[in-house]
């Protein structure tokens, strides 16, 4: 059975009552729910954390090496600027999946950059809580 570890970061537990309007009122716990579901239906295995750390982050990335066949991550801001993140899913050598609630593409100049797609089989944003579904469907077939 293939594993994957979803893997969610800083701000992303606040879901439900953050930024509404941006992110919707599904909790961190509501979207879980919802991927675990999909995940046995598609026959995989997943567990789902979130890290408002940076280095808890990446410990788990390191952690996922041997573990895991699929990483999908959503690193919140970390998606704009952390070199560390980036690093650390390339160095594991474990095909990664980016995910977002929102269109960055569409947001903020500063949110349109990231430097851990580079790094991922592929980039999903825009769909809410689907993005998240989309990428267990991805991740069944990588």
């Amino acid at each position: 059975m293939k594993r994957v570890l979803v893997i969610n970061g800083p701000n992303l537990n606040l879901l439900g009552s953050r930024e509404k309007d941006v992110y919707g009122t599904e909790t961190l716990t509501d979207i879980a729910r919802k991927v675990m579901i999909e995940a046995e239906r598609l026959g995989l295995e997943a567990d789902f954390v979130q890290s408002n750390h940076e280095g808890e982050i990446i410990d788990k990335i390191h952690e996922a090496r041997g573990k895991y066949d699929v990483l999908i991550i959503n690193p919140g801001a970390y998606t704009h600027y952390s070199i560390a993140i980036r690093d650390a899913i390339k160095a594991v050598e474990i095909p990664a999946i980016e995910i977002h609630l929102s269109n960055i593409h569409s947001r903020e100049e500063f949110r349109r950059i990231s430097v851990i797609a580079p790094v991922c089989v592929g980039q999903i944003c825009g769909f809410g809580s689907t993005s998240y579904i989309l990428a267990m469907h991805a991740a069944s077939l990588l």
